[in-house]
């Protein structure tokens, strides 16, 4: 998954993509109404491409994450954000079994696949060419020892 140019604002609602670069300020647009606007280095920027989460054995990219994801749904959307905590602590753990259940929060979690069904409903969750090769070159591999 490539989420460099996707960003999280706070105070702000929703994921932007990055479309200009000024000396004071970033220009974003929203991924959900495609309004554009600048964002000042006052603003806590987070890049997508940055944030990962806690495991038990260190930490896990989100966007390896959101691969995950992508490959149970088979390309579709995942759970609605504002299921239980509990069905969408149950549902992290199939794709993440072994995520830090004290230090990851049931509000990261909810963030999680709110940006997910974000990401998808703005088409932005394409698999890198590398990664759907790879991936392609694992089936066929399989496919051949059954």
């Amino acid at each position: 998954m490539d989420l460099s140019d996707i960003i999280s604002i706070s105070g702000k609602s929703g994921l932007f993509s990055i479309v200009g670069q000024s000396k004071n300020n970033v220009i974003v647009e929203s991924l959900q109404d495609g309004k554009r606007f600048p964002t000042f280095s006052t603003n806590r920027i987070s890049a997508l491409k940055d944030i990962s989460i806690y495991t038990y054995e260190g930490e896990i990219l989100l966007s390896d994450v959101y691969r995950k994801i992508h490959e149970k749904e088979n390309g579709g959307k995942s759970i609605n954000h504002n299921e239980s905590p509990e069905k969408l602590r149950s549902y992290l753990e199939e794709i993440v079994a072994d995520y830090d259940k004290e230090q990851v929060y049931n509000s990261d979690i909810k963030k999680l696949f709110q940006w997910y069904n974000l990401l998808h409903d703005a088409k932005k969750l394409k698999l890198k060419e590398a990664e759907s090769k790879k991936n392609s070159k694992q089936k066929e591999e399989k496919s051949k020892e059954e």
